[in-house]
């Protein structure tokens, strides 16, 4: 059982530990922000260290730690390192994400299976090396999957990044139910279509753009801190009785 806290308390990540990926740029630095804002001290990883440490000047909480997800041994580190300063991992935020050809017969094999290393494999070992550290009380990990994950967008989209978001919302699930009896939460986070430097050229072409607006519920895209109150919700004590569970965030997009 677990004691009631003050509503004004809910969201507050005061003294946690989080780690957050691919958080050089788009809504992995808007959620390294939104974290440390919140109390958390937040270790931002991404493989553009400059940009990282542009993001740390903005805050004394966030600390910039180069890494390439794609490298088992930077995974490794990345958790040593957060470890090493504060003796536990209290939130992980699963981020990091590469995509691939759009058109399925325009994709290798290879090029395939290198998309799903950075986008579950990655994300799966992240999880596992969060699991087996210290913690202050209940652990939160948050995989950011993708509407993708749950529907075709053809002729946007991609097979191999599709399949490794859909991948993702599945080891959520897996995971919530392997690792919930110890306390640790396991959710995925699936955003819509956010304005970000990823889908620079999507709203920077008006017919894509007005094909978003045409099939979003709410007639528009999203702006990044819209998701600031679903990732405060599922990283704190708010949601402390959900797990393996898919939060999305699409202004409707699913909803049709």
């Amino acid at each position: 059982m677990s004691a009631p806290r003050p509503a004004g308390d809910l969201f507050s990540l005061k003294g946690r530990t989080a780690i957050v990926t691919g958080a050089s740029s788009g809504l992995g630095a808007r959620f390294a922000s939104v974290l440390a804002q919140a109390g958390a001290t937040v270790f931002a990883a991404a493989r553009r260290i400059d940009r990282l440490k542009s993001l740390a000047d903005s805050d004394a909480r966030i600390h910039p730690v180069a890494c390439d997800v794609a490298v088992e041994s930077d995974r490794t580190r990345l958790v040593e390192t957060a470890l090493t300063v504060t003796g536990r991992i209290d939130i992980l935020v699963n981020n990091a994400a590469t995509s691939g050809e759009t058109r399925a017969e325009d994709e290798s094999a290879d090029a395939f299976t290198d998309v799903l290393g950075v986008n579950l494999t990655a994300p799966f070992h992240l999880a596992r090396l969060t699991a087996e550290a210290p913690a202050s009380g209940g652990r939160s990990i948050i995989n950011v999957s993708s509407i993708l994950g749950l529907v075709s967008a053809a002729p946007l989209g991609g097979a191999s990044y599709s399949a490794s978001k859909a991948g993702l919302i599945g080891l959520t699930r897996e995971l919530a139910g392997q690792w919930g009896r110890s306390g640790t939460r396991v959710n995925a986070l699936a955003p819509g279509w956010f304005r970000t430097e990823m889908t620079a050229d999507l709203f920077g072409d008006e017919r894509s753009s007005r094909w978003v607006e045409r099939n979003t519920l709410l007639h528009r895209g999203g702006d990044g801190h819209e998701l600031d109150g679903a990732l405060l919700f599922l990283a704190s004590d708010a949601s402390s009785y959900c797990t393996g569970q898919v939060l999305t965030i699409d202004g409707g997009w699913t909803a049709r």
